[in-house]
């Protein structure tokens, strides 16, 4: 009952805050100073009138071609991946065969590799002195190769889906493993066929799994970096090498910031649909109750076809990488023309020789020291922070129906684009560039954090909420709830998330190429370096540090399969 004293209104106390805006706290913090600051800083350089002179020293028709090849190459690539990702998921998802689990796993590894690592990965299967080259030019005698494939189109769309298998394998294999298979059934046994039973009942279930896998493998393709630096060649540039090219070469940061803009708006409309796309489900079922071995001679020749396939678009470049760092080509030629090889562990013992005596030398242990220590403090950042935003994500209120696509923003945006924008805005005390190192895993928290959040998220809503009830009738505090009830629940998911943000610290480039100081180079920025310098050497060691990078990945990935299967690539 309201009670009123002579006159006056009674006092109202202030409403105490929702818990979920206190979690929001330190990541809403974090994006507006790391992410929305250097963003707004490219929005404002593009608004300045010092726009007008970047144009002046670039052709608009270039701008527009460049533009039209990111999409076209995008494109092109998002297809090309659903030609081979669609069975190859209806595969895993129908039949158990042996090796199924090996396989998987292997088919995950090239979405976790630097993109460094994937274009050296196709170089030595189909580059100059790939494998491949050296087969034909031994069988036929030839004193060149005959496969001029590296700096093209072709190179490039073998390498993105080589990348972006995974991503249509895992998302559409999931959805499909669990659609209720006793809809199509019933289809069947009303007279329906196998084809229309399938355009007709599983498609529309499956259609937004699959439009969602390929929005985002279109977002990847589209920004693209390390593959189109490597492989594409300067006739091939993308909007993400162009804004390079135009901040790191020309100096030319108005034409960067405006090249970034058009990007930005690109991947944010494609980050929109995706988030929208992600939030339909489809009619689910016990996948146990979907698999079986293939019986008839049709689906045993299909399942053998799509493996043989998979083997060879994903693990074979991965197998050419490694056997590669141990093989010396020689200089000298056989009696028939062919190039020497012998097997070596030179390139490995010389990432610690300074050979040439420079004083700018950096030890490639050295930059693999400045990963790991990137690394760590990225899992300390991204895993603390994608945990709180996911518990807040997990509580009711409105300011989740909003904050759940802004918190995926960070993996829609370019890496690039993302080190342009701490480039302008950290470049004078108190944080500088050049004397806050910590700046780079900063960058590499945000390219990790919705991997994290969408670790975390499906853990911490599984968390059966009795529990907790109980817990807080016996009298413990929440944060002893939280402790001793809703850790132990998420240690795996926990450990999921940490493992997704040391990979993607350890193989990111985009970003880095900016933010790197020349004395403390990572991995990718060492291999890079190794790649852009002539000689067998140089090529040799880089193949070593890939393989390096390449194993600690497949590592990872085997951890990540162990803790939680269903954790990569979770929608």
């Amino acid at each position: 009952m309201r009670q009123s004293y002579g006159d006056q209104e009674p006092v109202k106390l202030p409403a105490k805050l929702p818990s979920s805006l206190w979690l929001w706290l330190l990541p809403a913090v974090f994006l507006l100073v790391f992410f929305f600051q250097p963003l707004a800083a490219i929005f404002g350089r593009v608004g300045n009138q010092t726009i007008v002179e970047g144009i002046r020293g670039f052709n608009i028709a270039r701008i527009g071609q460049t533009l039209g090849f990111t999409f076209y190459q995008a494109l092109l690539s998002m297809l090309l991946t659903l030609v081979l990702g669609l069975p190859a998921a209806y595969v895993f998802a129908r039949f158990d065969f042996p090796g199924k689990k090996l396989l998987r796993t292997l088919t995950t590894i090239p979405f976790i590799l630097p993109t460094v690592v994937v274009a050296a990965s196709i170089n030595t299967l189909i580059g100059p002195n790939g494998w491949l080259n050296m087969l034909l030019m031994r069988l036929f005698s030839l004193d060149t190769a005959p496969i001029q494939f590296i700096n093209s189109l072709g190179a490039i769309l073998v390498a993105h889906v080589f990348y972006n298998l995974s991503v249509v394998i895992r998302l559409v294999g999931t959805a499909w493993a669990q659609l209720d298979n006793r809809l199509v059934q019933a289809a069947r046994v009303l007279g329906a066929s196998s084809r229309k039973a399938f355009l007709e009942i599983s498609l529309p279930l499956l259609a937004p799994v699959i439009l969602s896998a390929s929005m985002l493998v279109f977002m990847f393709d589209f920004t693209s970096f390390g593959v189109v630096l490597l492989l594409g060649g300067p006739q091939n540039a993308t909007l993400e090498v162009e804004i390079y090219s135009q901040a790191m070469y020309f100096l030319n940061l108005p034409m960067a910031g405006a090249l970034s803009v058009i990007q930005l708006a690109v991947t944010f409309l494609i980050m929109l649909v995706y988030t929208r796309l992600g939030k339909k489900s489809t009619s689910t079922r016990p996948q146990a109750d979907t698999l079986r071995r293939p019986a008839s001679k049709q689906a045993k020749a299909f399942v053998a076809v799509i493996v043989i396939a998979l083997v060879v678009a994903q693990v074979l470049p991965l197998v050419s990488l490694a056997s590669r760092s141990f093989t010396r080509l020689e200089a000298a030629r056989g009696e028939r023309g062919e190039v020497q090889t012998g097997l070596t562990l030179d390139y490995y013992r010389q990432l610690f020789v300074n050979q040439r005596q420079s004083i700018f030398y950096v030890p490639p242990a050295t930059a693999i020291r400045n990963s790991v220590y990137f690394g760590l403090i990225t899992v300390l950042i991204a895993t603390s922070l994608g945990t709180l935003a996911a518990f807040a994500l997990n509580k009711p209120g409105k300011a989740n129906r909003w904050m759940d696509p802004v918190m995926m923003l960070p993996m829609g945006t370019s890496a690039v684009t993302l080190g342009l924008g701490f480039i302008l805005v950290f470049n004078k005390p108190p944080i500088d560039l050049r004397t806050f190192p910590i700046l780079l895993p900063i960058a590499h928290s945000l390219v990790a954090m919705p991997f994290v959040i969408r670790t975390m998220k499906p853990a911490i809503a599984s968390i059966p909420a009795n529990i907790r009830q109980a817990a807080a009738v016996l009298g413990a505090s929440p944060l002893r709830v939280w402790r001793e009830v809703d850790l132990p629940l998420i240690s795996r998911a926990v450990a999921v998330s940490a493992l997704f943000s040391f990979t993607i610290s350890l193989g990111e480039f985009g970003a880095t190429s900016f933010l790197t100081r020349p004395e403390m180079p990572t991995i990718p920025v060492a291999i890079y370096r190794y790649l852009s310098q002539p000689g067998a050497a140089n090529y040799g060691q880089a193949m070593a540090m890939a393989t390096i990078l390449m194993l600690v990945c497949a590592l990872a990935v085997l951890l990540i399969e162990w803790l939680d299967s269903s954790a990569l690539l979770r929608n």
